[in-house]
């Protein structure tokens, strides 16, 4: 089975925040988790370069866009080093030929299906969001994104028939074949649609735009809309040939992670222009919800952005990931400390895993040479832990299927409890100073702590790569009795 991931693409109009670490650890995480389970999987990312508000960043720091846009872009393709990223591959929309040759040939297929005309139009323009606002959308005349008044702008563009997808739409979500989770966020698309949907503008003329963008094939006047190139990105990434064929038209899931911000373009934009394609529709779309700093949404011109590079370099990629995926919440915004991420990484990782690992080696050294025995078959003392232990893939399938990290971390979570349940209630160094049916109680014992450790850092290696894979090196795995001596694999910090 395949499975092609992807994730938004951000504007380069300033460098990366935390926010973008969030959708981007959560992403790979669900890529690592596949890969252990046996699947094929293609994880794409990259950034958008086409926007407005690239070219006006760029005029504001007195720098030519492509040399402005390259050089965040390349801070954002940095992060895969710093958060320890699986990405397969990373496409730049302002520089990549696939994306280009893409973008015109699916604006072709719209164009025989006649879901275009030119038409002039008035409206309110967020340049943050990139979009036109109704004015019953605003907040006290004030998008409902950026806090600040749309500009009004009158202009002739190329339209989309969005209008004329509205019912299929409606149908895919509403049924299923195209999953939103959360819930919630599935019935705001699906309001949103069966209110009418109304046809979109796909084209800027190419002056305000600076010249920058995508032309319109046949009007060279007009550049493509940001958000009707930037969407196309999980297709255009593909090509025309085999790679399309197989991870778009053939792949068993073909899931989007996204902020809530976007969920209108990805869940109904995007739907339409498959659909004008001629393309398969994605299976999944997940919606993450937003960072905040005292209650303030992160943001690269807020003045609050925290950097995910100085975060790693001050605490470790280990806690970073941690966080980001057992502290933020599935439903409503999450404010970051410093304080909640030292604690989260202390509770969970360095008082959790670490100390079970610190705890269950030294025995297994002290009693049976490091060197595991043959266990009881069926110790009714250790059915709790090996419980745990065999529910746990499953339990962790389940969570982030339903797109909930916080679910899978704690399983996680809950193993080690179980396991630091059986040390206490075993005693294993009073078994040790007893008679043989003791020693073979010792040995189940054992056997079963070392099971639990050595599932924990299998399940844990798509959440926090690196100290899984040092506590993987120290348990030792597969049929083999003999286990490492134990060093920290997450050492307290600060």
């Amino acid at each position: 089975m395949t499975f092609y991931l992807t994730t938004a693409l951000p504007y380069v109009n300033a460098a990366p925040h935390l926010g973008h670490a969030l959708e981007l650890v959560q992403a790979d995480t669900l890529a690592r988790h596949r890969r252990l389970r046996g699947q094929r999987v293609r994880f794409l990312t990259g950034t958008d370069e086409n926007a407005l508000k690239n070219v006006t960043a760029a005029a504001e720091a007195g720098v030519p866009v492509a040399e402005f846009v390259a050089g965040n872009a390349d801070r954002f393709a940095a992060l895969q080093g710093v958060l320890g990223l699986s990405f397969d591959d990373f496409i730049r929309t302002g520089s990549d030929p696939r994306h280009a040759a893409g973008i015109v040939e699916l604006w072709r297929r719209s164009v025989a299906r006649g879901d275009f005309y030119r038409r002039s139009y008035e409206g309110l323009y967020c340049a943050g969001c990139e979009q036109f606002y109704e004015p019953a959308e605003l907040c006290a005349g004030r998008c409902p994104e950026h806090g600040v008044p749309p500009e009004p702008v009158a202009e002739t563009n190329w339209f989309f028939r969005l209008s004329r997808y509205g019912a299929r739409i409606e149908q895919a979500i509403s049924s299923g074949a195209v999953r939103v989770e959360p819930v919630a966020r599935r019935n705001e698309v699906l309001a949103f649609v069966r209110s009418g949907l109304r046809d979109i503008s796909v084209s800027r003329p190419a002056d305000r735009a600076g010249g920058w963008g995508i032309p319109v094939p046949g009007d060279p006047g007009q550049v493509i809309y940001v958000w009707w190139d930037a969407l196309a990105n999980y297709v255009t990434a593909l090509g025309s040939g085999e790679l399309l064929e197989t991870w778009w038209a053939g792949s068993a899931e073909r899931v989007h992670v996204i902020g809530k911000g976007i969920t209108r373009f990805h869940a109904v934009y995007w739907l339409a222009l498959l659909l004008s394609a001629d393309l398969r529709l994605p299976t999944a779309i997940y919606v993450h919800e937003y960072l905040t700093v005292d209650g303030v949404k992160l943001a690269k011109s807020g003045g609050n952005a925290v950097d995910p590079e100085a975060l790693v370099g001050a605490y470790g990629v280990d806690a970073v990931r941690w966080w980001l995926l057992s502290d933020v919440a599935r439903l409503g915004d999450t404010d970051f400390t410093v304080a909640r991420l030292l604690d989260r990484y202390h509770r969970d990782l360095a008082n959790g895993i670490g100390n079970l690992c610190n705890r269950v080696l030294p025995l297994v050294h002290r009693y049976r040479g490091g060197v595991l025995g043959e266990p009881l078959a069926g110790d009714p003392g250790c059915a709790g832990v090996v419980a745990a232990v065999a529910g746990l893939p499953a339990r962790i399938d389940a969570a982030l299927a339903a797109f909930d990290f916080r679910a899978a971390c704690a399983a996680l979570v809950s193993t080690v409890d179980a396991a630091n349940g059986l040390v206490e209630a075993a005693r294993p160094w009073e078994l040790a100073r007893g008679g043989a049916e003791e020693g073979r109680r010792l040995d189940s014992v054992l056997h079963a702590l070392v099971g639990a450790c050595r599932a924990v850092a299998a399940e844990a290696a798509p959440f926090v790569p690196v100290g899984a894979g040092r506590l993987a090196a120290q348990v030792g795995g597969g049929s083999s009795g003999r286990v490492g001596r134990p060093e920290p694999v997450f050492p307290r910090l600060g």
